[in-house]
């Protein structure tokens, strides 16, 4: 596991990978949706928690439902995209602490303290987010993260009993370039990061 992984696949999963606005007609099966899943699941979270809780809106019926959520600028590459993975955060993810970190009782910590609870199930499952776009870059999908639509409204449509709360979509599938921005540049390494 010490060994860097080589170029191609950091170009893959990083440094030549672009949110893609616009996709082809491939369809992205279950098999696949499986395979995503069975390789981010595998990303680091705090006590092993994994609070995230996703829904994979493919259907016709499904995109119907979270179209009225979505802003403006987002409705139509989300309807057209193969793919929409709702990424919410399970409120009580405590619950499954005592089989996921069997180490040590901390299921009453977030059990009795709801705003320590809130605050790990929307850090972590950011983190499992960022783990479910990194794993789809592997595998070989495309993807496009928005946080422009109104997260009752998901909620609403997808969560009515209020445990999971929506986090980000992700819209996954085999991308066409021709509707890519210009790449934007990002920040150096001064701008954002010290070595103390």
């Amino acid at each position: 596991m010490s060994t860097p992984l080589n170029h191609t696949a950091q170009e893959q999963t990083f440094t030549q990978a672009r949110t893609f606005n616009k996709f082809t007609n491939r369809a992205v099966t279950d098999e696949t949706l499986h395979a995503l899943y069975e390789l981010a699941k595998w990303g680091p979270t705090s006590m092993n928690s994994q609070p995230a809780r996703i829904v994979f809106v493919r259907s016709a019926e499904a995109k119907a439902r979270l179209l009225p959520a979505l802003m403006p600028g987002n409705a139509d590459k989300t309807m057209a995209a193969p793919v929409c993975a709702i990424v919410a955060m399970d409120s009580r993810f405590f619950e499954h602490l005592p089989e996921q970190f069997p180490a040590m009782n901390a299921r009453p910590m977030f059990e009795g303290n709801a705003a320590l609870a809130e605050s790990t199930a929307f850090r972590n499952s950011s983190l499992q987010a960022a783990y479910l776009i990194v794993a789809a870059r592997q595998l070989g999908l495309d993807c496009g993260p928005m946080s422009g639509f109104d997260a009752a409204k998901v909620n609403a449509a997808f969560f009515p009993d209020g445990r999971y709360k929506t986090n980000l979509l992700i819209n996954l599938g085999y991308g066409d370039a021709a509707g890519n921005y210009p790449r934007g540049p990002r920040l150096p390494f001064e701008a954002v990061a010290s070595i103390a």
